[in-house]
């Protein structure tokens, strides 16, 4: 999948499902859930056990049916690995320029991490097409996010951290290309409790929020006239 491709399809599916877990079994458990609840993409971090592995066994598992993204990549080794593995997508908490570089070389999508309007710059400096606005919740949610994009009108920024299905619509009315959701959908308990149901539930209730706050942001937008001959 190329560059393009992976935006635009982040971009239509509009929520960046965050997998992180205690073992392989949940973390593949939460995958199942979520793409049953209707979300065909997901990023698992590093910091699942494992996680390089994880990756390859859903990659081969749900190829072509689902976009699989690497979380929490921060060394040029780890993405080497996850690209090998099968992920179409990285994902950074901060601005790992080693990462980025292995995947523009590698001709693959890497999303950095920037929380202030510094941070952003660099990160589009260095070349990023999306980028994920983390912790975006502790820093004023909804409201930051379209502070942040006044000056950045045209940049693609993924905000997570405090993202649920309660607030998606004023952060896709804030101008959120997609959210990332973890812990508000990918619930430890119900992992735990070997409960998929409730994180399927969740993944449906967010996708009909999206699609909602979506719709209601087209309809919101005053149409042009036809121009005058």
């Amino acid at each position: 999948m190329t560059i393009d491709e992976a935006v635009r399809r982040i971009g239509e599916i509009g929520i960046v499902p965050v997998v992180r877990a205690s073992t392989v079994d949940e973390a593949t458990l939460a995958v199942e859930a979520i793409c049953a609840g209707g979300i065909p993409v997901v990023e698992i971090t590093m910091t699942v056990p494992n996680a390089v592995s994880v990756i390859r066994e859903v990659a081969q598992q749900y190829r072509g049916n689902i976009l699989i993204g690497a979380g929490t990549v921060t060394k040029a080794e780890q993405a080497e690995s996850c690209f090998q593995a099968g992920a179409e997508f990285l994902v950074s908490p901060g601005l790992a320029t080693a990462v980025l570089s292995v995947a523009q070389a590698s001709a693959k999508l890497a999303i950095p991490g920037a929380l202030t309007p510094t941070e952003l710059m660099n990160a589009q400096e260095h070349g990023a097409r999306l980028v994920k606005i983390f912790p975006c919740g502790n820093v004023g949610g909804p409201k930051y996010l379209k502070s942040l994009r006044a000056p950045f009108p045209k940049a693609l920024l993924i905000p997570t951290g405090g993202v649920n299905a309660a607030n998606a619509a004023e952060f896709i009315a804030a101008g959120a290309f997609a959210l990332g959701v973890g812990a508000d959908l990918v619930d430890a308990k119900a992992l735990r409790d070997r409960n998929p149901e409730k994180i399927t539930a969740a993944a449906r209730e967010l996708v009909q929020a999206v699609a909602t706050a979506r719709g209601a942001l087209r309809e919101s937008k005053p149409t042009q006239s036809p121009a005058k001959p």
